[in-house]
Protein backbone atom coordinates (compact mmCIF):
# COMPACT_ATOMS: atom_id res chain seq x y z
CA UNK A 1 0.00 0.00 0.00
CA UNK A 2 1.15 3.71 -0.64
CA UNK A 3 1.99 6.12 1.76
CA UNK A 4 -0.83 7.81 0.74
CA UNK A 5 -3.19 5.31 0.89
CA UNK A 6 -2.26 4.68 3.97
CA UNK A 7 -2.67 7.78 5.30
CA UNK A 8 -5.95 8.35 3.70
CA UNK A 9 -7.04 5.08 5.61
CA UNK A 10 -5.49 6.38 8.77
CA UNK A 11 -7.56 9.34 8.42
CA UNK A 12 -10.72 7.44 7.88
CA UNK A 13 -10.70 5.66 10.84
CA UNK A 14 -9.41 8.32 13.12
CA UNK A 15 -12.41 10.18 11.75
CA UNK A 16 -15.01 7.26 11.97
CA UNK A 17 -13.49 7.01 15.91
CA UNK A 18 -13.90 10.38 16.53
CA UNK A 19 -17.82 10.49 14.91
CA UNK A 20 -18.70 7.57 17.25
CA UNK A 21 -17.20 9.06 20.32
CA UNK A 22 -19.02 12.27 19.40
CA UNK A 23 -22.52 10.56 18.81
CA UNK A 24 -21.63 8.82 21.94
CA UNK A 25 -21.37 11.89 23.70
CA UNK A 26 -25.02 13.09 22.25
CA UNK A 27 -26.47 10.33 23.13
CA UNK A 28 -25.34 10.39 26.72
CA UNK A 29 -26.26 14.44 26.92
CA UNK A 30 -29.85 13.42 25.41
CA UNK A 31 -30.80 11.19 28.20
CA UNK A 32 -29.41 13.74 30.96
CA UNK A 33 -31.44 16.59 29.20
CA UNK A 34 -33.96 14.51 29.91
CA UNK A 35 -34.10 13.29 32.83
CA UNK A 36 -32.42 16.70 34.39
CA UNK A 37 -32.86 19.44 31.84
CA UNK A 38 -30.59 21.20 29.59
CA UNK A 39 -29.91 23.46 32.72
CA UNK A 40 -29.30 20.26 35.16
CA UNK A 41 -27.07 18.66 32.77
CA UNK A 42 -23.25 18.18 33.66
CA UNK A 43 -20.26 17.37 31.80
CA UNK A 44 -19.32 15.40 34.30
CA UNK A 45 -22.24 12.98 34.28
CA UNK A 46 -22.53 13.34 30.48
CA UNK A 47 -18.82 11.60 31.23
CA UNK A 48 -19.66 9.33 33.58
CA UNK A 49 -22.29 8.12 31.10
CA UNK A 50 -19.87 7.33 28.04
CA UNK A 51 -17.49 5.79 30.54
CA UNK A 52 -14.99 9.00 29.75
CA UNK A 53 -13.45 11.78 32.00
CA UNK A 54 -14.34 15.16 32.04
CA UNK A 55 -11.62 16.62 29.78
CA UNK A 56 -12.42 14.44 27.16
CA UNK A 57 -15.65 15.37 26.90
CA UNK A 58 -14.92 18.88 26.29
CA UNK A 59 -12.61 18.00 23.45
CA UNK A 60 -15.85 17.95 21.63
CA UNK A 61 -17.41 20.72 23.17
CA UNK A 62 -16.08 23.36 24.76
CA UNK A 63 -19.15 24.76 26.89
CA UNK A 64 -22.19 22.70 28.39
CA UNK A 65 -24.09 24.68 26.48
CA UNK A 66 -22.67 23.57 23.09
CA UNK A 67 -23.37 20.24 23.82
CA UNK A 68 -26.73 21.16 24.59
CA UNK A 69 -27.55 22.80 21.47
CA UNK A 70 -25.58 20.20 19.52
CA UNK A 71 -28.47 17.89 20.90
CA UNK A 72 -31.20 19.63 20.40
CA UNK A 73 -29.95 20.22 16.64
CA UNK A 74 -29.54 16.68 16.51
CA UNK A 75 -33.57 16.22 17.33
CA UNK A 76 -34.60 18.91 14.66
CA UNK A 77 -32.30 17.82 12.16
CA UNK A 78 -33.99 13.80 12.35
CA UNK A 79 -37.59 15.34 12.97
CA UNK A 80 -37.18 17.62 9.70
CA UNK A 81 -36.13 14.31 7.73
CA UNK A 82 -39.17 11.87 9.26
CA UNK A 83 -41.02 14.88 7.63
CA UNK A 84 -39.29 14.95 4.86
CA UNK A 85 -39.96 11.08 4.13
CA UNK A 86 -44.05 11.45 5.14
CA UNK A 87 -44.47 14.18 2.44
CA UNK A 88 -43.59 11.90 0.06
CA UNK A 89 -46.85 10.13 0.46
CA UNK A 90 -49.31 11.23 -2.03
CA UNK A 91 -52.37 12.47 0.51
CA UNK A 92 -52.75 14.29 3.70
CA UNK A 93 -54.24 11.24 5.80
CA UNK A 94 -51.05 9.03 4.05
CA UNK A 95 -48.52 11.65 5.09
CA UNK A 96 -49.87 12.04 8.80
CA UNK A 97 -50.05 8.30 8.74
CA UNK A 98 -46.42 7.75 7.66
CA UNK A 99 -45.44 10.39 10.35
CA UNK A 100 -46.89 8.71 13.12
CA UNK A 101 -45.58 5.31 11.79
CA UNK A 102 -41.98 6.33 11.62
CA UNK A 103 -42.15 8.00 15.24
CA UNK A 104 -43.70 4.57 16.33
CA UNK A 105 -40.94 2.78 14.26
CA UNK A 106 -38.22 4.41 16.18
CA UNK A 107 -40.04 4.49 19.84
CA UNK A 108 -39.44 0.50 19.05
CA UNK A 109 -36.08 0.38 18.17
CA UNK A 110 -35.27 2.59 21.59
CA UNK A 111 -37.77 -0.14 23.65
CA UNK A 112 -35.26 -2.46 22.00
CA UNK A 113 -31.33 -1.01 22.58
CA UNK A 114 -31.27 -0.71 19.19
CA UNK A 115 -31.25 3.67 19.32
CA UNK A 116 -31.42 5.97 21.89
CA UNK A 117 -34.23 8.50 22.30
CA UNK A 118 -33.68 11.90 20.73
CA UNK A 119 -33.40 14.97 23.75
CA UNK A 120 -36.95 16.70 24.30
CA UNK A 121 -37.25 20.29 23.32
CA UNK A 122 -39.28 21.53 26.46
CA UNK A 123 -35.74 23.42 27.39
CA UNK A 124 -35.28 24.73 23.84
CA UNK A 125 -36.32 28.45 24.80
CA UNK A 126 -33.80 28.48 27.75
CA UNK A 127 -31.14 28.43 25.98
CA UNK A 128 -29.11 32.20 25.15
CA UNK A 129 -28.52 33.95 21.94
CA UNK A 130 -27.01 33.76 19.44
CA UNK A 131 -27.47 29.54 19.75
CA UNK A 132 -31.66 30.68 20.54
CA UNK A 133 -32.17 31.98 17.75
CA UNK A 134 -30.75 29.10 15.28
CA UNK A 135 -32.66 26.91 17.10
CA UNK A 136 -35.69 28.29 17.36
CA UNK A 137 -35.38 29.05 13.46
CA UNK A 138 -35.06 25.07 12.85
CA UNK A 139 -38.01 24.45 14.85
CA UNK A 140 -40.10 26.83 13.18
CA UNK A 141 -38.88 24.78 10.22
CA UNK A 142 -40.40 21.48 11.87
CA UNK A 143 -43.88 23.36 12.41
CA UNK A 144 -44.03 24.98 8.97
CA UNK A 145 -43.50 21.35 7.41
CA UNK A 146 -45.27 20.10 9.79
CA UNK A 147 -48.46 21.90 8.80
CA UNK A 148 -47.66 21.38 4.99
CA UNK A 149 -49.01 17.40 5.78
CA UNK A 150 -52.39 18.72 4.83
CA UNK A 151 -51.08 20.57 1.51
CA UNK A 152 -51.79 24.03 0.61
CA UNK A 153 -54.39 26.42 2.63
CA UNK A 154 -56.86 28.13 0.62
CA UNK A 155 -57.18 30.79 2.74
CA UNK A 156 -56.32 32.49 6.25
CA UNK A 157 -59.44 30.17 7.83
CA UNK A 158 -57.91 27.00 6.60
CA UNK A 159 -54.31 28.27 7.69
CA UNK A 160 -55.17 28.71 10.99
CA UNK A 161 -57.42 25.21 11.27
CA UNK A 162 -53.94 23.11 9.71
CA UNK A 163 -51.84 25.03 12.11
CA UNK A 164 -53.55 23.64 15.17
CA UNK A 165 -53.83 20.31 13.16
CA UNK A 166 -50.04 20.35 13.28
CA UNK A 167 -49.53 21.45 16.28
CA UNK A 168 -52.05 18.80 17.85
CA UNK A 169 -50.13 16.15 15.88
CA UNK A 170 -46.44 17.20 17.00
CA UNK A 171 -47.46 17.03 20.31
CA UNK A 172 -48.75 13.92 19.98
CA UNK A 173 -45.74 12.08 19.12
CA UNK A 174 -43.49 13.82 21.47
CA UNK A 175 -45.85 12.90 24.59
CA UNK A 176 -45.61 9.38 23.09
CA UNK A 177 -42.90 7.86 25.27
CA UNK A 178 -44.15 9.13 28.58
CA UNK A 179 -47.40 6.44 28.60
CA UNK A 180 -46.27 3.73 25.73
CA UNK A 181 -44.17 1.94 27.94
CA UNK A 182 -47.12 0.79 29.68
CA UNK A 183 -47.28 -1.37 26.65
CA UNK A 184 -45.16 -4.15 25.34
CA UNK A 185 -43.52 -3.70 22.17
CA UNK A 186 -45.76 -6.68 20.65
CA UNK A 187 -48.63 -4.05 21.18
CA UNK A 188 -47.40 -0.95 19.33
CA UNK A 189 -48.91 -2.03 16.02
CA UNK A 190 -52.11 -2.23 17.42
CA UNK A 191 -51.47 1.27 19.48
CA UNK A 192 -50.28 2.80 16.38
CA UNK A 193 -53.77 1.72 15.08
CA UNK A 194 -55.79 2.93 17.80
CA UNK A 195 -54.03 6.84 17.49
CA UNK A 196 -54.76 6.48 14.20
CA UNK A 197 -58.36 5.93 14.24
CA UNK A 198 -58.45 8.83 16.72
CA UNK A 199 -56.63 10.77 14.21
CA UNK A 200 -58.72 10.42 11.12
CA UNK A 201 -62.34 10.04 12.72
CA UNK A 202 -61.76 11.93 15.93
CA UNK A 203 -63.67 10.72 19.05
CA UNK A 204 -67.34 12.61 18.65
CA UNK A 205 -70.16 10.15 17.39
CA UNK A 206 -71.97 10.11 14.40
CA UNK A 207 -74.56 13.18 15.17
CA UNK A 208 -72.31 14.97 18.08
CA UNK A 209 -71.56 18.82 17.18
CA UNK A 210 -69.05 20.89 18.25
CA UNK A 211 -71.77 23.39 20.85
CA UNK A 212 -69.78 23.17 24.27
CA UNK A 213 -71.46 24.81 27.20
CA UNK A 214 -68.59 26.06 29.78
CA UNK A 215 -68.20 24.99 33.12
CA UNK A 216 -67.84 28.01 35.88
CA UNK A 217 -64.55 27.11 37.60
CA UNK A 218 -64.65 30.20 39.70
CA UNK A 219 -63.26 29.81 43.56
CA UNK A 220 -62.35 31.58 46.69
CA UNK A 221 -58.70 32.04 46.53
CA UNK A 222 -57.94 30.28 49.65
CA UNK A 223 -54.45 32.94 50.60
CA UNK A 224 -54.63 36.38 48.58
CA UNK A 225 -51.94 37.24 45.89
CA UNK A 226 -50.91 33.40 46.25
CA UNK A 227 -52.65 32.60 42.49
CA UNK A 228 -50.95 35.40 40.91
CA UNK A 229 -48.34 34.18 41.94
CA UNK A 230 -48.50 30.38 40.94
CA UNK A 231 -49.61 31.95 37.77
CA UNK A 232 -46.55 34.05 36.63
CA UNK A 233 -44.37 31.18 37.97
CA UNK A 234 -46.26 28.91 35.64
CA UNK A 235 -46.02 31.26 32.50
CA UNK A 236 -41.93 31.31 33.35
CA UNK A 237 -41.70 27.85 33.98
CA UNK A 238 -43.93 26.62 30.53
CA UNK A 239 -41.34 29.16 28.65
CA UNK A 240 -37.91 28.47 30.18
CA UNK A 241 -38.23 25.08 31.68
CA UNK A 242 -37.74 23.91 35.37
CA UNK A 243 -34.24 25.16 35.86
CA UNK A 244 -34.53 27.90 33.32
CA UNK A 245 -36.90 29.48 35.44
CA UNK A 246 -35.18 31.32 38.56
CA UNK A 247 -36.05 32.15 41.46
CA UNK A 248 -35.00 36.12 40.51
CA UNK A 249 -36.78 35.90 37.33
CA UNK A 250 -40.16 34.66 38.76
CA UNK A 251 -40.00 37.42 41.59
CA UNK A 252 -39.02 39.90 38.95
CA UNK A 253 -41.98 38.73 37.00
CA UNK A 254 -44.07 39.82 39.82
CA UNK A 255 -42.44 43.06 41.02
CA UNK A 256 -41.72 41.65 44.16
CA UNK A 257 -38.24 40.59 46.37
CA UNK A 258 -36.97 37.05 46.34
CA UNK A 259 -37.92 37.07 50.19
CA UNK A 260 -41.64 37.56 48.94
CA UNK A 261 -41.19 34.50 47.08
CA UNK A 262 -39.96 32.61 49.99
CA UNK A 263 -42.98 33.93 51.98
CA UNK A 264 -45.33 31.88 49.48
CA UNK A 265 -43.30 28.55 49.39
CA UNK A 266 -40.10 27.01 51.29
CA UNK A 267 -38.29 26.08 47.72
CA UNK A 268 -38.35 26.00 44.09
CA UNK A 269 -39.02 22.54 43.87
CA UNK A 270 -42.17 23.67 46.30
CA UNK A 271 -42.97 26.13 43.68
CA UNK A 272 -43.01 23.60 40.47
CA UNK A 273 -45.57 21.68 42.88
CA UNK A 274 -47.80 23.75 43.60
CA UNK A 275 -48.14 25.14 40.21
CA UNK A 276 -48.79 21.35 38.93
CA UNK A 277 -51.15 21.02 41.60
CA UNK A 278 -53.02 23.87 40.59
CA UNK A 279 -53.19 22.84 37.13
CA UNK A 280 -54.02 19.44 37.81
CA UNK A 281 -57.05 20.39 40.28
CA UNK A 282 -58.33 22.58 37.93
CA UNK A 283 -58.63 19.71 35.16
CA UNK A 284 -60.22 17.85 37.88
CA UNK A 285 -62.60 20.36 38.69
CA UNK A 286 -63.30 20.67 35.51
CA UNK A 287 -64.31 16.60 34.93
CA UNK A 288 -65.97 16.50 38.14
CA UNK A 289 -68.12 19.62 37.50
CA UNK A 290 -69.33 18.05 33.85
CA UNK A 291 -70.04 14.76 35.56
CA UNK A 292 -72.08 16.99 38.07
CA UNK A 293 -74.01 18.80 35.62
CA UNK A 294 -75.09 15.51 33.85
CA UNK A 295 -76.34 15.13 30.19
CA UNK A 296 -74.69 12.87 27.39
CA UNK A 297 -71.56 12.17 27.97
CA UNK A 298 -70.02 13.84 24.36
CA UNK A 299 -71.57 16.79 26.31
CA UNK A 300 -69.49 16.35 29.37
CA UNK A 301 -66.67 15.20 27.53
CA UNK A 302 -66.46 18.49 25.03
CA UNK A 303 -67.48 20.91 27.89
CA UNK A 304 -64.38 20.00 29.64
CA UNK A 305 -62.47 20.21 27.14
CA UNK A 306 -63.44 23.66 25.44
CA UNK A 307 -63.18 24.28 29.39
CA UNK A 308 -59.69 23.61 29.84
CA UNK A 309 -58.61 25.06 26.35
CA UNK A 310 -60.58 28.61 27.49
CA UNK A 311 -58.38 28.60 30.62
CA UNK A 312 -55.28 27.73 28.41
CA UNK A 313 -55.93 31.01 25.67
CA UNK A 314 -57.22 33.36 28.69
CA UNK A 315 -55.78 35.85 31.21
CA UNK A 316 -56.89 32.59 33.61
CA UNK A 317 -53.86 30.54 32.36
CA UNK A 318 -52.07 28.68 31.48
CA UNK A 319 -51.69 25.38 33.10
CA UNK A 320 -48.84 23.76 33.68
CA UNK A 321 -46.79 21.75 31.24
CA UNK A 322 -45.73 18.24 31.79
CA UNK A 323 -42.46 19.44 30.66
CA UNK A 324 -42.11 20.82 33.90
CA UNK A 325 -41.07 17.56 35.48
CA UNK A 326 -37.69 17.17 33.66
CA UNK A 327 -35.42 18.59 36.67
CA UNK A 328 -37.16 17.59 39.70
CA UNK A 329 -36.68 14.81 42.37
CA UNK A 330 -38.29 11.60 41.62
CA UNK A 331 -40.17 10.87 43.98
CA UNK A 332 -42.24 13.61 43.52
CA UNK A 333 -42.23 13.49 39.85
CA UNK A 334 -44.16 10.48 39.85
CA UNK A 335 -46.60 11.36 42.06
CA UNK A 336 -47.53 14.19 39.92
CA UNK A 337 -47.21 11.47 36.68
CA UNK A 338 -49.15 9.03 38.73
CA UNK A 339 -51.90 12.26 39.22
CA UNK A 340 -52.20 13.06 35.52
CA UNK A 341 -52.65 9.27 35.28
CA UNK A 342 -55.94 9.28 37.24
CA UNK A 343 -56.94 12.17 35.31
CA UNK A 344 -56.60 10.44 31.87
CA UNK A 345 -58.28 7.41 32.81
CA UNK A 346 -61.60 9.74 34.52
CA UNK A 347 -61.84 10.55 30.55
CA UNK A 348 -61.26 7.21 29.27
CA UNK A 349 -63.92 6.17 31.79
CA UNK A 350 -66.52 9.05 30.26
CA UNK A 351 -65.13 7.74 26.69
CA UNK A 352 -66.32 4.45 27.63
CA UNK A 353 -69.69 5.62 28.92
CA UNK A 354 -69.93 7.77 25.99
CA UNK A 355 -69.65 4.88 23.43
CA UNK A 356 -72.13 2.97 25.32
CA UNK A 357 -74.64 5.20 25.16
CA UNK A 358 -73.78 6.21 21.46
CA UNK A 359 -72.42 9.74 21.75
CA UNK A 360 -68.96 9.11 20.84
CA UNK A 361 -67.07 6.69 18.85
CA UNK A 362 -65.99 2.92 19.36
CA UNK A 363 -62.55 3.99 19.84
CA UNK A 364 -59.69 2.72 21.97
CA UNK A 365 -60.10 5.23 25.95
CA UNK A 366 -57.12 4.44 27.33
CA UNK A 367 -55.17 5.27 23.89
CA UNK A 368 -57.75 8.56 23.19
CA UNK A 369 -57.47 9.50 26.74
CA UNK A 370 -53.77 9.97 26.54
CA UNK A 371 -54.31 12.17 23.38
CA UNK A 372 -56.52 14.51 25.06
CA UNK A 373 -53.72 14.89 27.66
CA UNK A 374 -51.30 15.79 25.02
CA UNK A 375 -53.43 18.25 23.74
CA UNK A 376 -54.62 20.12 26.32
CA UNK A 377 -51.32 19.82 27.83
CA UNK A 378 -49.69 21.44 25.35
CA UNK A 379 -52.14 24.50 24.16
CA UNK A 380 -50.23 26.79 25.92
CA UNK A 381 -47.88 26.89 22.90
CA UNK A 382 -50.80 28.45 21.05
CA UNK A 383 -51.64 31.25 22.65
CA UNK A 384 -49.90 33.73 20.31
CA UNK A 385 -51.54 31.77 17.32
CA UNK A 386 -55.31 31.76 19.49
CA UNK A 387 -55.07 35.42 19.97
CA UNK A 388 -55.29 36.22 16.65
CA UNK A 389 -59.35 34.90 16.45
CA UNK A 390 -62.60 34.93 18.64
CA UNK A 391 -61.47 33.04 21.68
CA UNK A 392 -64.65 30.75 20.70
CA UNK A 393 -63.19 30.39 17.14
CA UNK A 394 -59.91 29.33 18.61
CA UNK A 395 -61.12 26.92 20.98
CA UNK A 396 -63.84 25.08 18.34
CA UNK A 397 -60.50 25.03 15.82
CA UNK A 398 -58.24 23.56 18.35
CA UNK A 399 -60.52 20.95 19.55
CA UNK A 400 -61.78 19.73 16.26
CA UNK A 401 -58.61 18.18 15.96
CA UNK A 402 -59.84 15.44 18.26
CA UNK A 403 -63.27 15.89 18.42
CA UNK A 404 -63.43 15.22 14.61
CA UNK A 405 -59.90 14.23 13.22
CA UNK A 406 -57.63 15.85 11.95
CA UNK A 407 -59.00 15.88 7.89
CA UNK A 408 -62.69 16.92 8.95
CA UNK A 409 -63.03 20.62 7.82
CA UNK A 410 -66.62 21.09 9.03
CA UNK A 411 -65.35 23.40 11.79
CA UNK A 412 -64.69 26.14 8.80
CA UNK A 413 -68.50 26.28 7.98
CA UNK A 414 -69.13 27.01 11.59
Amino acid sequence: MEAAETIALEEDTSTKRFRAKRDAILAAAAEAINEQSAKGMTFADVARRVGLNTTSVTYYFKRKEDLAAACFEYTLEKLLAMLDESLAEPTPRARVAKYLSLNMVRLARIQRGEETPFAILSDLRAMEEPVLGRLMTGWREVFRKTRSLWGPAANRAQTDLHGGRAHVLLENTFWLPVWLNRYEPDQYDRVEDRLMDVFAHGIAGPDARWNPTLIDLAHDEPEPGREAFLLAATRLINELGYRGASVQKIASELNVTKGSFYHHLDAKDDLVLACYKRSLDTVADAQRFADDRGGPHWDRLSGTIATLLDVQFSERGPLLRTTALSGLPGDARRAMVDRSNRIARRFAGTMSDGIAEGSIRPVDPLVASQALMAMQNAAFDMRKWASTMTRERAISYYASTLAFGLFDDRVLGQ
